[in-house]
């Protein structure tokens, strides 16, 4: 299996785990498999629909799914630390190999991330999985309710069976990097999307232009280096048209809605983070400046 490492921002990192179909042929899918696909097809038909509840409830859903932490869905990616794939990992029947841009992440510390992308939210996702699930019984009283589904009941199942997701997703990363089973792999490929991101001003320009050399790569990554103000600031590095670039290129269409939903999340962290600073600024100036009349006033 493929992890790739996708920085977002010079101090925010992306996970995501290439979907891989492990059904052996003619052998019945797990339940909860046949769930999330019919649950998806009907989720699919219901965004078709010109008008009613179901695009309603289609527009203000996606809306959430957006508002979800990227840290998440890349932990959902990753399969779950059940005790058979935990065997089937240790016995090499199972390999990872992980990808990321070695231009834009110093190789010392693939490990350091990955470690922390597998820790860092174990105990919120157990706390808020079971919380989900203390909740669904208050919902029940709702199945009464004609034509319109048990949407409460739907969306508990739906956010604990995702902290779950997360959960041992990160247990089985946790494994991983602590038994060092993961093969890192500083990929030229990645280096060379993300200079073109970088570079050019839109996806069409991206797309039509030659591949960076290894000259302007590192050019790019020395900008983007001088840009942190010695690691104090965080730069973006990734643009939100960049996410269909990359799935493209490593023909993966699926992780380009996980790419858009961490760079849209990232830019509103930096920027919240900035107009926060800027209003701590303010407030301190107009503290110095009525201090100084204060000042002048008294003497």
């Amino acid at each position: 299996m493929r992890l790739f490492l996708l920085p977002v921002s010079t101090r925010r990192t992306l996970i995501y785990c290439e979907r891989v179909q492990e059904a052996v042929q003619g052998a019945p899918q797990p339940i909860s498999e046949r769930i999330i696909n019919k649950a998806s097809q009907t989720w699919a038909q219901w965004e078709k629909a010109e008008r009613g509840w179901q695009k309603t409830l289609t527009v203000y859903g996606n809306q959430i799914f957006m508002r979800i932490p990227y840290e998440e869905w890349g932990l959902k990616s990753i399969p779950p630390a059940t005790k058979r794939k935990l065997q089937d990992v240790d016995e090499g029947k199972i390999r990872f190999e992980c990808l990321y841009p070695g231009a834009f992440m110093k190789q010392h510390k693939v490990s350091e991330i990955l470690q922390r992308l597998a820790t860092e939210r174990q105990a919120f996702h157990k706390k808020k999985m079971w919380t989900s699930l203390a909740w669904i019984p208050a919902t029940l009283p709702f199945a009464v309710v004609p034509i319109v589904p048990n949407i409460p009941f739907f969306y508990l199942c739906f956010r604990a069976y995702s902290h779950f997701r997360a959960l041992y997703g990160g247990r089985l990363l946790e494994h991983l990097v602590r038994k060092s089973l993961v093969t890192t792999t500083d990929s030229q490929q990645m280096d060379e999307l993300y200079a073109a991101g970088l570079l050019h001003p839109n996806r069409e320009g991206s797309r039509g232009a030659p591949r960076p050399s290894e000259d302007v790569i590192q050019t790019v990554a020395g900008i983007v280096e001088a840009q942190t103000n010695g690691g104090k600031e965080d730069v973006m590095m990734l643009q939100r048209w960049n996410g269909k670039l990359i799935a493209e290129d490593f023909h993966l269409p699926e992780m380009e809605i996980e790419i858009e939903r961490a760079v849209e999340q990232v830019e509103q962290a930096i920027k919240q983070k900035d107009e926060l600073a800027e209003e701590k600024k303010e407030v301190m100036e107009t503290k110095v400046h009525n201090a100084e009349k204060v000042d002048d006033s008294n003497r």
